[in-house]
């Protein structure tokens, strides 16, 4: 039976719920208050991770803490305010990364994973995002041979267990595979299913014009209210009052806020990062998106040039933004490749929506019918938001769903 459906927020999640609700007949308006993609979609490394079946563990070990303490690492840094603000997920997520916890958190969450491809796969052919989109993986290259090592042994395991693939590469054959890349590194594993894209804002984009050309509405406006009223959820957007008998809140980092005016809360927490892109110097070329594993930043050849995206900072989402962890990484990666001038008028700064466990929201919200939530993918919304898409459409038509949807449920808080 077709149903009015509100979706709020149009990053890659929310579009691609939007997409998927469209697809099974519903009448779907999508909203958001800037153009689909602008947000936290726009900024990321543009990988759509098949491989990334572990997700980012809170540093347990005496020697990673002390390394991260002094607040000066490229991969990792902090403000003490939002420490202090985010005490309690942070605590949680803690406890979650220790290894028995972690090693059940895992399986969970690869079941999303291994879906990403597959469900990208017919939007991207859809929306005729073609041009966008490369099927070389990625490479993460190593500089120690215990490192190497390492990784080795987890991407054999994972092999096993996930079907990820991968090939390994020592100096020789990552040196002619980047041989813009500076001597000494002892290798990389080269990820071979993962799926790169130009311009990651761009996709999602795309995929919210196919939305529209199938006769999906997109409202851009910012939302003021939302309320239930009797067998119906109003939204005012802007100067508008929409009406919908179910809502998707898909908000990313600022879901919380508008699940709180409804009574409830969730352990939300934001890792922000930050971008800018480069050019090359000397005629050199970076021909994949390479990441610099042990100091924790990437670099990938899109059309806007040389993008550099860092790791994470632990801060409140409002915070002022620090740039210092950008010229960290910038000058390492000036090591690493030769970078050419800044061609960004000023770095980009956006925030990932993380749970405690490590795992999405995918759930109806308890006590308030035709509210639904599609938030907290840390950090791999641009990978899953087209499988979170396909199970919602699945579960909010009462169909079996392709993954058990049990651990993404919000009441497991």
């Amino acid at each position: 039976m077709s149903r009015n459906i509100l979706v709020l927020g149009a990053g890659m999640v929310g579009v691609s719920a939007a997409w998927h609700l469209l697809e099974r007949g519903h009448r779907v308006t999508l909203v958001d208050r800037n153009e689909p993609g602008r947000e936290t979609s726009f900024g990321n490394a543009g990988i759509i991770q098949r491989e990334a079946v572990r997700p980012y563990r809170f540093p347990r070990d005496l020697a990673t803490l002390m390394r991260v303490l002094p607040n000066r690492q490229i991969d990792i840094r902090y403000q003490p305010s939002g420490m202090v603000q985010a005490a309690g997920p942070l605590l949680q997520y803690w406890r979650n990364s220790e290894p028995e916890r972690y090693a059940r958190i895992v399986p969970e969450y690869a079941a999303l994973i291994r879906h990403a491809l597959d469900a990208h796969a017919p939007m991207i052919d859809v929306a005729g995002a073609e041009a966008l989109i490369r099927r070389d993986g990625y490479l993460e290259v190593l500089r120690t041979a215990e490192a190497l090592d390492k990784e080795c042994r987890l991407a054999q395991t994972d092999g096993q267990r996930y079907g990820v693939t991968h090939r390994v590469l020592d100096s020789t054959a990552l040196a002619d595979m980047e041989p813009d890349l500076s001597p000494g590194l002892a290798g990389a594993i080269h990820w071979t299913q993962p799926w790169t894209v130009m311009d990651p804002g761009a996709l999602v984009a795309a995929y919210a014009k196919a939305f529209q050309e199938r006769g999906g509405q997109f409202i851009q406006g910012a939302l003021r209210k939302l309320s239930p009223d009797g067998n119906v959820w109003r939204a005012e957007v802007g100067d508008e009052t929409l009406s919908a008998e179910q809502v998707i809140l898909a908000l990313g980092p600022w879901s919380t806020h508008w699940l709180s005016q409804q009574g409830l809360s969730v352990p939300l927490f934001v890792k922000r990062g930050y971008h800018m892109h480069y050019g090359a110097r000397g005629g050199a070329r970076l021909r994949h998106w390479v990441m610099d594993a042990e100091v924790g930043y990437l670099l990938a050849p899109m059309r806007a040039g040389i993008r550099l995206t860092t790791g994470a900072e632990l801060a409140r989402h409002d915070a002022t933004p620090h740039y210092q962890q950008l010229a960290a990484a910038e000058a390492t990666a000036r090591q690493l490749f030769p970078l050419g001038e800044r061609l960004d008028p000023q770095p980009w700064m956006g925030a990932r929506p993380c749970t405690p466990d490590m795992k999405p929201i995918i759930s109806p919200a308890p006590g308030l019918p035709g509210l639904w939530l599609a938030f907290g993918h840390g950090h791999q919304g641009f990978t899953l938001g087209p499988i979170t898409g396909r199970l919602l459409g699945q579960m909010m038509d009462g169909e079996p769903t392709d993954v058990d949807m049990r651990p993404y449920r919000v009441d497991r808080f």
